[in-house]
């Protein structure tokens, strides 16, 4: 037997597979993606450095994010396997996109329209304590990052047709027109636009982003727009599952405002400090979930529809190789922790001081590289099976659970102790979605009836 022979069938028989090509094109897109949002989060630092405004602005899109992370990607995530299921149907799709596309304008236009009227409640009951100035300085940002959520929605339907029609090349390619905006927005106009610079940079980064989707989605032919019909069996479905996936998002979304509340807590930057910390676990996490959660929701929503017990499977194997994988790259990441800060970010109004906060920060966060990316692929598993409901009771328990280690480990550890708690909370959260999954496996036949 030639071990060397089989090493290139291996490869061969690899690339000859759809999804695998499929993942590896998103993983290189997105890595080079990343990379460029990497040296956004350079300029930003060499910039700001662990500054005022760079905390408000952090607090200024927390909520428009919130929203965007919640509302309009948790539709986009029902909306993928229901569609595939109407498409297998041979109905006409038109009706389908139009009631969708609806549903997203609608639902960014009023939740934009709720943030913008109780910014004032929600600033001073969840960061009260700072001065007028701090807090009219995330109003303004924020008023400019609201309209962002419109954009962010109907780019996440558009990019769900890609998806669903095995685009994956320039749906993954979008994310970069925001850290390019942003960059340029820094570099050659920061003197003129001041303390809206990323706010405004953000701003266009995402109309951009919408635009250039629509072009390809265009250019592909996919946009089918005929009278809504809301009264089809699988908008249904998607109405149906919408609220247990929006409540799953909800709380799981609310995790990142509990940790900037107890922030907000601590010492000024202390913010700045968390999202800097986050950033290179992030940026790992980002590339293989985005790489793999793209593919991956069209993936099991196909291969449910033609054997359910396959899909179990698959899943299986895919968890194993994920551990493994993203347990070594933590090692590497945690050991090379401090060098990769100095590297990245130490350069003038970020010191040597600062390097070694966000240094410790970035180590406990990186704890959590392989529950998170192995969470994230089980979500998109029970999402391609319409199965959110025990997502939003998981989540409830995970968000008390932050809660109270983050009460906790900030008052023992100071800032350390709310990265070190979110990397807690992530284990079980994974540990609580596997063993659903097996019970899941176990009872498929109760499971599928039902």
């Amino acid at each position: 037997m030639n071990p060397k022979f089989n090493l290139k069938q291996l490869i061969k028989k690899g690339l000859n597979n759809a999804t695998i090509t499929n993942v590896i094109i998103v993983g290189v897109i997105t890595l080079l993606a990343k990379g460029l949002g990497f040296f956004k989060e350079i300029v930003i630092a060499d910039s700001f450095g662990l500054s005022e405004l760079l905390d408000t602005f952090y607090i200024a899109i927390l909520i428009p994010g919130f929203m965007s992370n919640v509302f309009l990607d948790g539709f986009k995530s029902v909306f993928v396997p229901n569609y595939i299921i109407e498409l297998r149907s041979n109905k006409d799709i038109g009706a389908f996109q139009s009631t969708c596309f609806l549903v997203t304008l609608g639902v960014a236009l009023l939740f934009g329209l709720i943030a913008t009227l109780f910014t004032d409640v929600y600033l001073e009951t969840f960061f009260s304590g700072h001065t007028p100035a701090y807090y009219a300085l995330i109003k303004t940002q924020f008023y400019y990052l609201i309209p962002c959520l419109l954009f962010w929605g109907l780019s996440s339907m558009i990019n769900g047709l890609l998806t669903i029609d095995d685009e994956f090349t320039f749906s993954s390619m979008s994310i970069i027109f925001t850290p390019i905006a942003i960059i340029t927005c820094v570099y050659f106009f920061k003197e003129e636009l001041g303390s809206l610079v990323l706010a405004i940079g953000t701003l266009i980064g995402s109309f951009l982003n919408f635009l250039f989707l629509l072009i390809v989605a265009l250019r592909r032919k996919i946009i089918h727009l005929k009278k809504p019909d809301f009264l089809s069996k699988n908008i249904k479905e998607v109405f149906k599952q919408l609220p247990a996936k929006l409540s799953a998002n909800i709380l799981t979304g609310a995790n990142s405002i509990v940790d900037q509340y107890f922030g907000a807590q601590l010492i000024i930057g202390s913010i700045a400090a968390l999202n800097y910390g986050v950033k290179i676990p992030m940026f790992a996490i980002g590339i293989i979930t985005l790489a793999l959660g793209n593919v991956l929701l069209p993936y099991f929503s196909k291969k449910v529809a033609e054997n359910r017990e396959r899909a179990f499977i698959e899943l299986q194997r895919i968890l194993k190789f994920l551990v493994i994988g993203s347990g070594s790259i933590a090692l590497i990441l945690v050991l090379l922790s401090t060098p990769l800060i100095t590297l990245i970010f130490e350069r003038n109004a970020f010191t040597s001081d600062d390097t070694i906060i966000v240094s410790k920060i970035q180590q406990l966060y990186l704890l959590q590289i392989p529950a998170y990316i192995v969470t994230i692929i089980m979500v998109r598993f029970l999402e391609s099976i319409n199965k959110n409901s025990y997502m939003a009771f998981a989540a409830v328990f995970c968000l008390i659970l932050n809660i109270v280690l983050n009460f906790i480990f900030s008052k023992t550890m100071g800032v350390y102790g709310l990265a070190l708690a979110t990397s807690i909370v992530a284990v079980i959260n994974s540990f609580i979605l596997y063993f659903y999954i097996r019970h899941l496996n176990k009872n498929q036949t109760k499971f599928f009836n039902t």
